[in-house]
């Protein structure tokens, strides 16, 4: 076993009624479904967790009627136990799995390799090595550009020092950046954008294209507010993750997909 996000998150899939009684203790079955309060073990019945695959997906993926959220178990995890690194939430998974630590890389010793540049397996490992936005500069970006975020939407994070190449000469260097993932319509991130800061607060950096994209675009999306492939009445959709983030702000109980474009794709 990898150890990967993934992974884990398959592997919790697995055992996801034996997840929710130990994370979400206070909730209970019902049908195919975990009942709770929220992700972090509310009473209530506002979140639901799929309990065996089936057509719409499958074990372990969650959605809170109530705001909206959605997620797997290691999302479970993490906020039912309070954890921040993804580090510590994969220790605890492996932990309620009975899966040995990862050892540590001895000299030599031969490591996982390395993800295909622009790939979407690029993309995941990068979305899970970033951090939640609150309190970073990545929501002061947004601040400054009048989008107001919940807390709770997951397709948004912020990596302090993120690789960027000149495309022109191949140089790189590392600035702080916005991601944001991009999901097919069964909650997979196929692909992210990136759109790297000024470190002083200034807005966008300095670069010549500030804003690139990896992975896999086409008939995928940034979605806010909404768990993909889940049944809606009503939702809107658009071009630009800001332009769509905003139209957010204005319609907060309004879910939204934002298309991303082709043309700013590079590694």
């Amino acid at each position: 076993m990898t150890g990967s996000a993934s992974e884990l998150a398959r592997r919790l899939g697995d055992h996801a009624e034996a997840v929710c009684r130990e994370y979400l203790s206070n909730g209970h079955r019902s049908g195919n479904y975990w009942m709770v309060g929220d992700v972090r073990n509310t009473r209530g019945r506002s979140m639901h967790v799929r309990l065996k695959a089936n057509a719409k997906g499958p074990a372990g993926r969650w959605v809170d009627e109530a705001t909206s959220e959605f997620g797997d178990l290691l999302d479970v995890i993490r906020e039912s136990c309070g954890l921040v690194d993804f580090r510590d939430v994969a220790d605890e998974a492996r932990r309620f799995l009975s899966v040995p630590l990862p050892p540590p890389h001895a000299p030599g010793a031969q490591r996982q390799p390395a993800a295909a540049p622009g790939s979407p397996d690029a993309a995941r490992r990068l979305f899970a090595m970033s951090q939640p936005i609150a309190g970073t500069l990545a929501e002061r970006y947004l601040a400054g550009r009048g989008i107001l975020l919940s807390a709770h939407e997951r397709a948004v994070r912020f990596h302090p020092g993120c690789y960027c190449r000149d495309l022109v000469t191949g140089e790189t260097q590392t600035l702080p950046a916005l991601i944001a993932a991009v999901t097919s319509l069964d909650g997979r991130i196929t692909g992210l954008q990136r759109t790297w800061l000024d470190p002083s607060g200034q807005g966008k950096a300095q670069l010549a294209d500030p804003r690139r994209s990896l992975g896999n675009l086409l008939g995928n999306g940034i979605w806010l507010g909404h768990q993909p492939g889940a049944p809606v009445s009503v939702m809107a959709a658009g071009e630009g993750f800001e332009t769509m983030a905003s139209l957010k702000v204005v319609m907060p109980a309004l879910p939204v997909a934002a298309a991303t474009s082709a043309n700013h794709l590079a590694g």
